[in-house]
């Protein structure tokens, strides 16, 4: 395992990304649970991907979340239902991924959901120039839906006892405590353990980021 600087952390992720060779464009998954620092990493590593010329697409499973009537059939707090009634893993794939891939025409959607007012997107397609980078963070990405559709996969691991920390930080002025103390104890750290049950996800990421210290990440490469 190595240890360094957030900066070297970011070196060593654009020299994987660098590392990929394929005739479309390269897409990165960066997984973790939420309140991991998934999210701020994507972020860091498209803006040093564009200082370096390349063009970066930048998207979020959040934008791939079903309409909230849909979401909750198990209930609002159902770790099942965030694990399996959340993310429209089809229009992903449709709009998204496959364009981006081996047989697409690279003709893609970044959206199809807007998570603050609860409405469908259909925003213009755009058109990717063969050597872009997809960069898409979002919970559960190495799932059986979407595992075969990414060039490099980044798993973002913190305690999940942090992530409760974080949350009650970053959106204590949003939601009342018992309400983010509920909804990651009884929703998404038990979808966390449900997804790592089933699926393992780091036994299946190219890398393994562990973010528990972010100025002083940790990080290790796995071959598969």
């Amino acid at each position: 395992m190595d240890h360094g600087t957030r900066d070297e952390l970011l070196g060593h992720l654009v020299e994987a990304v660098g590392s990929v060779t394929v005739a479309h464009p390269t897409r990165v998954a960066i997984d973790g649970p939420p309140a991991s620092g998934k999210t701020t990493l994507a972020d860091e590593l498209a803006v040093v991907l564009r200082g370096q010329g390349r063009d970066v697409i930048r998207a979020t499973i959040d934008d791939f979340l079903f309409p909230r009537a849909r979401r909750y059939p198990r209930g609002e707090y159902s770790a099942e239902g965030c694990y399996h009634d959340t993310h429209d893993y089809d229009a992903l794939n449709r709009v998204l991924l496959d364009p981006l891939g081996p047989e697409g025409d690279r003709r893609f959607r970044n959206a199809v959901y807007d998570r603050t007012t609860d409405a469908v997107l259909c925003p213009p397609v755009t058109a990717a120039p063969a050597d872009a980078v997809l960069i898409f963070d979002g919970v559960f990405l190495l799932r059986p839906e979407l595992i075969g559709r990414w060039e490099l996969r980044v798993f973002v691991s913190t305690a999940l006892e942090t992530t409760v920390d974080r949350a009650l930080i970053r959106e204590r002025r949003v939601s009342p405590r018992a309400d983010i103390e509920r909804r990651w104890r009884e929703r998404y750290i038990p979808s966390q353990q449900l997804y790592f049950a089933t699926v393992g996800p780091t036994r299946h990421a190219d890398i393994v980021v562990h973010n528990d210290e972010p100025q002083r990440p940790a990080w290790e490469s796995r071959t598969r």
